[in-house]
């Protein structure tokens, strides 16, 4: 079948149907490869538990995986996208299938579509969900702690080939996934104004290390020292004396961490945002007359800024007394002063205040901006099951895809100027390019 578009000039335009199958993803073989090495679709899969009777089973554990994370790095953010994936040869090779025209299905209504239909795949996401009675269909479960440890292992794997750095930086932070509807978990949040989760995040470097779906009703801050107490000692064995930081913004700055990283036992570095009050502006207003002055006599739109470091503990008791160091940023802009705090336990001779202000904790945006990267490019975000383990389970897929990614960049774009590049950016330059089978 074909048909003739408009000419130019002399040349004519045929569109032409008889190009055989064709697909859109042969570059996806990169992932397998990358796979195949680092072994990281075998090692989810050790996470999870197949209760169904194998003498049925057309699509293994290990495939089924390989088929959502696979598919979530090639762009395909919905199970109803594998109607069509399930029949495309080229997919199927890239998940190692013999058969990737799938002519010798059981069923023979099943020809042409080798790899499993969306209905398999959501039961494999839905297997951990809790019913009032159990279900036929809840044949393959997961481990959660598992599940968890694993990202973090594959992650430092990752990190540990890139060799010992100068410092390792663990950036902490959460974010609002919207919800809709009545969804289990979702609760509304102010400060987002809208119904949602609040996913909290670790990176290590720019490695993901922690992904985990959570309600509105801990604070940013719960479950952080759980995760610390499974990760610092990994990282210690890993990169013996190396100098560790934690950072966060002012969410994350309670006592209890702070405590915690003080500890001998631990004994870790953080760099927290600490929230303005009264108090610490009063501290520093000698400072910001300054920069209102500086930004005056400028005559520039650009902010003024005088860094000041003082020994501070809060009015109200709650750091029990302890005097803690506290780096001020006494900013003026255009609209007016813009004061902010940051508390640290490195000492004064480690490091200066403008340097662990504008260098240091500022860097984190750019965790934020790795978060963006898996929200948007690989659809943390897709939580859209009413259960909120499989939703749970959904933001692991996504990890994984994110960590797969990584390590595309990390093994097979190292030293390039794709070693930079966002997952879509990598999406389309490598993994979108057309065959025919």
């Amino acid at each position: 079948m074909s048909f003739e578009y408009p000419g130019l000039k002399n040349r004519k335009i045929v569109a032409d149907f008889s190009g055989g199958t064709i697909t859109s993803d042969a570059g996806g073989m990169l992932l397998r490869e990358v796979d195949n090495k680092l072994k990281i679709a075998e090692q989810i899969s050790e996470a999870f538990t197949d209760n169904r009777d194998q003498r049925f089973v057309e699509h293994s554990l290990e495939s089924m995986l390989k088929q959502i994370i696979y598919g979530l790095c090639l762009g395909y953010e919905d199970l109803n996208d594998h109607d069509n994936l399930r029949k495309d040869p080229a997919f199927a090779a890239m998940l190692g299938h013999d058969d990737p025209a799938g002519s010798n299905r059981k069923k023979k209504s099943d020809n042409g579509a080798v790899l499993a239909s969306p209905h398999t795949l959501g039961r494999l996401e839905l297997g951990n969900r809790e019913l009032e009675k159990p279900s036929r269909y809840q044949k393959i479960t997961c481990d959660f702690d598992k599940i968890e440890q694993t990202i973090t292992d594959i992650s430092l794997d990752l990190l540990e080939r890139e060799g010992v750095p100068d410092r390792l930086i663990i950036d902490v932070d959460s974010t609002d996934d919207i919800v809709h509807g009545k969804q289990e978990g979702g609760k509304f949040h102010a400060y987002y104004d809208n119904t949602c989760y609040t996913p909290l995040y670790f990176f290590i470097n720019d490695h993901l290390v922690v992904s985990e779906l959570r309600t509105i009703k801990p604070e940013p801050a719960c479950g952080v020292i759980a995760h610390l107490e499974r990760i610092i000692p990994i990282l210690k064995k890993k990169f013996p004396g190396t100098e560790i930081l934690l950072r966060g913004d002012s969410g994350f700055c309670r006592k209890e961490i702070m405590e915690w990283c003080e500890a001998e036992k631990n004994r870790i570095y953080y760099l927290l945002g600490l929230a303005k009050n009264n108090i610490l502006n009063g501290i520093i207003s000698r400072e910001m007359a300054v920069a209102k002055g500086l930004h005056a006599y400028e005559e520039s739109e650009e902010p003024a800024r005088v860094f000041t470091e003082f020994y501070y503990t809060t009015k109200s008791g709650s750091w029990d007394g302890k005097r803690r160091r506290i780096i001020a940023k006494a900013e003026y802009l255009d609209k007016g002063p813009n004061p902010r705090f940051v508390v640290t336990n490195y000492p004064d001779t480690k490091y200066e205040a403008k340097e662990l202000y504008e260098i240091t904790y500022c860097g984190r945006g750019e965790m934020e901006n790795r978060i963006k990267e898996q929200q948007l490019c690989l659809f943390a975000d897709r939580t859209s099951s009413h259960f909120m383990k499989a939703n749970n389970l959904r933001l692991w897929f996504s990890s994984i895809g994110y960590v797969l990614m990584d390590a595309i960049r990390t093994l097979g774009l190292k030293g390039t100027e794709m070693s930079q590049f966002v997952c879509t950016t990598i999406r389309l330059k490598l993994f979108k390019i057309g065959a025919s089978a």
